[in-house]
């Protein structure tokens, strides 16, 4: 038996002499002025940590009331820990961990519907932020519209209690809201195309679509302000080991840490109804510019996103269980690479100072962080929800240039081939454990496919890529060539067939 004593569990108590990142947002719950939806990983080592770093800049009244989706898993121990947690960042200059202190509530939003919709009610909340993943916004990727074929949205657009979904809370809380009349933001911190305004769009929507008034209506046009942002840093997720690793660090024991890499970018619309943090002094960059926003937005989506996507999908396939085993791979590598350079670069409008290789050289050295240990599983998940984002605007330039996108069509083929894969395809363990939430559906669709190119053509007609992508025959047929490939030879020989075939004339 041994003879040390477990480390003290982390609370109020121990976070005087321990290193904390930024400063504490004051106690008092009612005088918290932040909203988060989606109260997971990434919002605690992002917006969180700029939000308190913020706060040691300047003072104000900008604690966060954080409701978890669906899951106690984080809410409680949060809870036992007065709302501290520890941040774990890996870097080349070694592993540190340092606490924050911001959050001042907690919550479900599944199971506290109603209440939701009175902190967004409350005058004394002055914004809201969410990180709810893509689906969240619970955009058609057929229309582009508010997905009223999803039966959680209609069941919230038909029934009469309190909404499930992100869109239908927000719609329901911004019309009690309307009735006192306070300005109030909602602030995306998601992955989304012009986020800010694509969730104004969807709100606006389900308040059309479940006869709302014209006040409210009114009200959220005019005193509701939604800035688009882009927000980047890999957040893996956290292991067992990893409270192990803080109590060596810091000699408490955290049940809610969160795993970081040292590099944090968040690039903010400076358009704020009722005030906001002094983020611009706690890291972030605030620009009253949004199309400056849609620019790194697109640089983040289209440099990194996809190609990470891609690097999963592959990786996976080859038995790689994080992402720098599967980057390591020198053909994987060399198909991101170019992946980046022919196929997403030319299509991205660059924000001002941006230099394409400097940000190549940091990519490439976060993608071989060991230390980060990035899920080949986890970053592969969600791809209905994630590619319609990454991967058919900058297909679609490449198709009307008549050029062929061969890497963007196997970032497709390899997606399919993990998630959704042909008949008798065994995709191998870690492809095996991705998870999306259309799966189901589109294995149903694909069901009666009987070769991998019909598959693929089944697949891309559903329209989960977008209908506009789908029509495009000669897309088309090389995601079907590639997946072909991928089930008969292997995920090295479909990257050397894509590595040649990219950018060639298609017309």
């Amino acid at each position: 038996m041994s003879d040390v004593a477990p480390a003290p569990r982390l609370d109020r108590s121990r976070l005087g002499g321990l290193p904390q990142l930024g400063a504490s947002a004051p106690l008092d719950p009612a005088r918290a002025g932040i909203i988060h939806l989606g109260l997971g990983a990434f919002h605690r080592a992002h917006a969180a940590v700029h939000t308190a770093r913020a706060l040691a800049a300047e003072e104000g009244d900008w604690g966060i009331i954080g409701f978890a989706n669906r899951s106690r898993s984080v809410i409680e121990p949060m809870a036992r820990q007065d709302g501290i947690y520890s941040v774990l960042e890996m870097s080349d200059a070694g592993t540190r961990a340092d606490l924050v202190d911001v959050h001042r509530g907690f919550g479900v939003m599944t199971e506290e519907p109603d209440r939701v919709v009175r902190e967004i009610a409350d005058p004394h909340r002055r914004l809201l932020t969410l990180t709810v993943s893509e689906g969240g916004y619970y955009v058609s990727p057929r229309t582009g519209r508010l997905d009223v074929d999803d039966p959680a949205l209609r069941a919230d657009l038909e029934g009469a209690g309190t909404p499930r979904t992100v869109i239908g809370l927000l719609a329901r809380g911004l019309a009690a809201r309307a009735e006192g009349g306070e300005p109030f933001t909602v602030l995306p911190c998601d992955n989304v195309s012009a986020a800010g305004r694509t969730a104004r769009r969807m709100v606006e929507e389900f308040l059309e679509l479940s006869n709302a008034g014209s006040d409210v209506l009114r009200f959220v046009r005019e005193h509701v302000s939604f800035p688009d942002a882009m927000v980047d840093r890999i957040v893996p997720a956290t292991t067992a080991a990893t409270s192990d690793e803080v109590a060596a660090l810091l000699g408490v024991r955290d049940e809610a840490p969160v795993r970081a890499e040292r590099f944090s970018m968040w690039v903010v619309e400076d358009d704020f109804a009722a005030g906001r943090p002094a983020w611009e002094r706690g890291g972030a960059i605030l620009t009253p510019d949004a199309s400056e926003v849609e620019r790194y937005e697109q640089v983040k989506l289209r440099l990194l996103n996809g190609p990470h996507s891609l690097i999963a999908y592959l990786g996976a396939l080859d038995g790689r269980v994080i992402i720098p085993e599967a980057f390591d791979q020198d053909w994987i590598a060399e198909a991101t690479m170019r992946l980046i350079r022919d196929e997403m670069l030319p299509t991205i409008d660059r924000p001002a100072g941006f230099d394409p290789d400097a940000y190549l050289e940091d990519l490439a050295h976060r993608w071989h962080n060991h230390d980060l240990g990035h899920r080949t599983r986890q970053v592969g998940s969600d791809g209905s929800m994630r590619l319609p984002q990454r991967i058919p605007v900058p297909a679609l330039h490449h198709l009307e240039a008549g050029r062929t996108p061969a890497l963007l069509a196997l970032t497709v083929a390899a997606w399919f081939a993990c998630v959704v894969p042909p008949r008798g395809f065994d995709p191998g363990e870690q492809a095996r454990a991705m998870t999306d939430p259309a799966q189901a559906r589109l294995q149903e669709v694909a069901a009666r496919a009987s070769s991998p190119a019909e598959h693929a053509r089944i697949l891309l007609e559903s329209g989960c890529l977008t209908e506009e992508l789908a029509a495009r025959e000669e897309f088309t047929d090389l995601v079907g060539a590639l997946l072909t490939t991928l089930v008969t030879s292997g995920p090295r020989a479909a990257a050397a067939e894509a590595l040649d075939a990219s950018l060639k004339e298609n017309r």
